[in-house]
């Protein structure tokens, strides 16, 4: 048996009748702009219709809730925007397959091995400031360059490329993220894992 139930996968199709997804709209307090459903983002193309993603597992639909309440209390009037949660399994094939042949496939999971995203644990956020101004992050989201890793970032103030205010927003996504029991990663600011990667890959149904 899995977390969800005894299968492996589910298809994108069934998640709006499977209670162990909750729709993004279920979840107070967040704003919403998924990047792949639109033309804002690298490839420059809607990836998701037409197939609704805005939904997460019940667990990091939780998680997400407790990071929404500590925002609330820390910084009153900010708000997480959701970039990125469910990724089906055929989209990020689809990511993958645009990044063929170049260096920056490290940004990415290997759809053979699956991306948290694909199991509805994963999430790309930014915060908004009380006037529904996306927070300076120093990049934007999926920049692929170097300046997006929080792993260089003490070297990268140092050098004056990201700013005391930059990396002040950053460390606040990153402490209301972790305390809500998220994981970050090395190369992206704007991603978080639920939990254990293993446990997620070993124990949930992948959505394709």
């Amino acid at each position: 048996m899995t977390a969800g139930g005894p299968a492996l996968t589910i298809a994108s199709e069934d998640i709006a009748g499977d209670a162990g997804f909750r729709h993004l709209s279920s979840i107070a307090g967040i704003g919403v702009d998924l990047r792949y459903a639109s033309l804002n983002n690298f490839t420059g193309r809607d990836l998701y219709s037409p197939f609704d993603c805005a939904w997460l597992h019940r667990e990091a639909a939780a998680a997400l809730e407790r990071a929404v309440a500590w925002l609330a209390q820390r910084a009153p009037g900010h708000t997480l925007l959701v970039l990125d949660a469910l990724r089906p399994q055929r989209v990020q094939q689809q990511l993958w397959d645009a990044l063929e042949g170049t260096d920056l496939r490290l940004y990415l999971a290997d759809p053979a091995r699956g991306s948290i995203h694909s199991y509805g644990m994963a999430l790309d956020l930014t915060i908004l400031d009380r006037d529904g101004v996306e927070l300076d992050m120093g990049t934007g989201f999926d920049d692929m360059t170097e300046l997006s890793h929080p792993a260089l970032e003490d070297g990268f103030l140092r050098a004056g490329a990201l700013s005391e205010a930059q990396v002040a927003h950053r460390r606040l996504l990153r402490e209301a993220m972790f305390q809500a029991g998220f994981v970050g990663i090395n190369t992206e600011w704007w991603h978080f894992d639920c939990g254990d990667r293993n446990r997620v890959r070993q124990t949930f149904r992948r959505v394709l």
